[in-house]
């Protein structure tokens, strides 16, 4: 079975930089006026580093507003979400740690109807 190393998304899409056992940093691209699902991770926490743009992240059902260089932890079972409220793409270095399972995802809610 080959792997995923990059997957295109209703939102925009997700590339692996480097990934190991127990850690997986991938690059998000987050398209204008699109947003990721509600979601939780019962097995990994995340760190997430704007690289680009600015992002509204929901955490925990407070949203806080990341600029360029500014960053956010998101611990396990913490609801979060990634928000491109503007005209340019964002993009977000997510460091994953833990166990870190694409199938590892709780998604509430989610504009594009996936479960």
């Amino acid at each position: 079975m080959k792997k995923v190393l990059s997957e295109d998304r209703p939102w925009g899409n997700w590339r692996i930089i480097e990934e190991h056992a127990h850690y997986k940093i991938k690059a998000i691209t987050v398209a204008p006026h699109q947003r990721l699902s509600l979601q939780l991770h019962h097995k990994r926490c995340e760190h997430w580093i704007v690289v680009q743009g600015k992002a509204l992240i929901t955490k925990d059902n407070k949203e806080i507003l990341l600029k360029t260089y500014e960053h956010i932890d998101i611990p396990s079972e913490t609801p979060h979400r990634i928000t491109n409220n503007t005209d340019e793409s964002v993009v977000i270095i997510e460091i994953q740690y833990g166990v870190c399972d694409e199938n590892d995802i709780i998604r509430i809610e989610d504009d594009y109807g996936r479960s």
